[in-house]
This record gives structure tokens, C-alpha cells and sequence, in this order.
């Protein structure tokens, strides 16, 4: 999923964005409680967007590391390295996966919880 496909579109009242059009994909919403983060993980089968929806923390993509607040957006590329953390009033994000989504296609490099 690039970016550069997402669009708006105007109405009369008010608009929506697309985010995916006639593709397989998966779409969650992500809480992360205050002060957790994930694993440092990568996927072979899927790409992943993501919209901070609340909330405040950071964003680790393949070594870049940024603040994240509502509104941002990324798009994780296959393989590339990526977690998230959350600051101390927790983070919302909407998650699309396209692809080929199975939970099992997670590689983990860091994990707090034990789970490498």
C-alpha cells in the first residue's frame, strides 16, 4: 500500500478518504496501554498503514525512529523492521494490512514480553 494511494474524496457533506480498493486487506485498531510498546518485528507477507487515531508516543520504522501524534501516518513496507510505543496516556492506531495476513508472519527481534 503506498501512500500515494490513499485519496479524498468531497461531498456535500463533508468527505471520506479510501484507503484500499478491490484488495485483500485487514483492519484493526491497535490500543496500546501508557508506556508499552511492541516487539521490534518485521512481516514477509504484508505491508501495513498506520493512522495514530489518539493518543501520543513514538514510531520505529527500519531504524528511523519519530515522534507520533493523531493524524500522523506510515506505510511499513514487507520486511522492513518496525514497532510502536505508546507515552503516558496510551495510543490508538488503525492498522491495514495488505496481503497475505496471518499472524504467524511476524519475525520478532526485540520483545520486552519474552516472546523471541
Amino acid at each position: 500500500m503506498n501512500k500515494e494511494n490513499i485519496f479524498q474524496i468531497e461531498r456535500p457533506w463533508g468527505n471520506f478518504r479510501q484507503f484500499t480498493h478491490n484488495e485483500i486487506s485487514t483492519v484493526k485498531i491497535i490500543t496500546i496501554s501508557p508506556n508499552e510498546i511492541l516487539s521490534l518485528q518485521s512481516h514477509e507477507k504484508r505491508e501495513e498503514f498506520w493512522h495514530i487515531i489518539s493518543g501520543s508516543g513514538s514510531v520505529q520504522i527500519d531504524g528511523d525512529k519519530v515522534d507520533a501524534k493523531p493524524g500522523d501516518e506510515y506505510v511499513i513496507k514487507v520486511a522492513e523492521k518496525h514497532r510502536m510505543s505508546a507515552n503516558g496516556e496510551g495510543m490508538k492506531v488503525l492498522e491495514i494490512a495488505t496481503g497475505d495476513f496471518d499472524e504467524l508472519d511476524i519475525v520478532h527481534y526485540e520483545d520486552k514480553y519474552g516472546r523471541i
